[in-house]
């Protein structure tokens, strides 16, 4: 497929990078006039405090290849981007930081991966322009973390600029941190993701918006996606193996606390693992009841929203063709 006939969409969330914004704008400009890539640039100002939309909406008189979506407040990088994909109007879709520390010159690499017959294409920073203690000791146990339990492997979750379809990006619904699991969630769904070495730089204006806060809620989202990923549709086996669990540690308390008694002449009434018992035994018909009310609030969120259980590629044949996805009632 010769993607030089097909648009691609550049999403670029922004806040407070009022020095960055104007040379962004050219050096995108510039990269995507040398690829010979036909392209619309969407730029999504998250809330700025700053001068950054006013800079925005002058740059957009000279630009007719450029969309500015203003939000009504700072809603996080996630939801910006979502808006931006919202807009996007590309068969590819591919995002970037607007602090100029991705290079639009990565920009053809990813969509020449593409080409290859991959749906998602990471990008990775493998010589990364960030402090070492705040900055990449955290990303490296993030990747880690979700490379191991997502089961996709990457090694820079974290790297905003990557290329996606637009058919499966669309599909991926965003919320919280989930920008950067896109690839892991694209995945789960059947999708061909590959990483390629993309070109990092320091940040030279303004001011990270990241910090050693932002890991902790990458892992709680993380605990998110897995939960979604694998017991969205079958809440009752994680809740049921969990009371199971506990079930079966109340049953060893009980046996040895038995065992104490009537073979050791031990007191149940001064033994703790009577009370240990009694609360694992409690806990197991709380998890049981929970993973049962789980199944009846997930099926009844599947059948009323038609949300998807599956994701079709293609269909060839019988009484028509598709690769729209299909819903079926869990």
């Amino acid at each position: 497929m010769a993607w030089q006939s097909k648009k691609i969409s550049l999403v670029v969330p922004l806040y407070n990078e009022q020095d960055n914004v104007k040379k962004l704008v050219e050096e995108i400009d510039t990269a995507m006039r040398q690829s010979g890539l036909e392209y619309e640039l969407i730029l999504v100002d998250d809330g700025s405090t700053d001068g950054t939309f006013s800079i925005l909406a002058g740059l957009q008189n000279n630009h007719p290849a450029m969309t500015v979506i203003q939000l009504r407040r700072n809603f996080g990088q996630t939801s910006a981007m979502a808006a931006g994909f919202e807009q996007a109007r590309g068969e590819v879709i591919i995002p970037l930081d607007g602090d100029l520390q991705n290079d639009p010159n990565d920009i053809p690499k990813l969509v020449a991966k593409l080409e290859e017959g991959y749906d998602v294409v990471s990008g990775w920073r493998k010589d990364r322009k960030d402090r070492f203690l705040t900055r990449k000791i955290p990303s490296w146990t993030a990747n880690y973390l979700i490379s191991k339990i997502t089961g996709v492997s990457l090694h820079d979750y974290g790297c905003t600029l990557k290329a996606y379809r637009s058919e499966v990006v669309k599909h991926t619904p965003l919320y919280g941190e989930m920008h950067r699991f896109i690839p892991a969630l694209a995945r789960w769904a059947g999708a061909n993701v590959a990483e390629i070495v993309v070109n990092h730089r320091p940040r030279i204006h303004g001011k990270t918006k990241y910090g050693l806060s932002r890991t902790v809620k990458v892992i709680l989202d993380l605990i998110t996606v897995k939960f979604l990923g694998s017991f969205s549709t079958k809440p009752l086996h994680i809740f049921g193996g969990l009371g199971l669990l506990a079930l079966l540690g109340s049953f060893v308390c009980a046996a040895t606390v038995l065992i104490m008694k009537f073979g050791y002449g031990y007191s149940m009434n001064r033994n703790p693992l009577l009370i240990v018992g009694a609360v694992l035994g409690m806990a197991s018909i709380q998890f049981l009841l929970m993973g049962l009310l789980a199944e009846m609030l997930a099926r009844t969120y599947h059948e009323s929203q038609k949300k998807p259980i599956y994701v079709i590629r293609t269909i060839l044949g019988g009484s028509r063709e598709t690769s729209e996805s299909e819903s079926r009632k869990g």
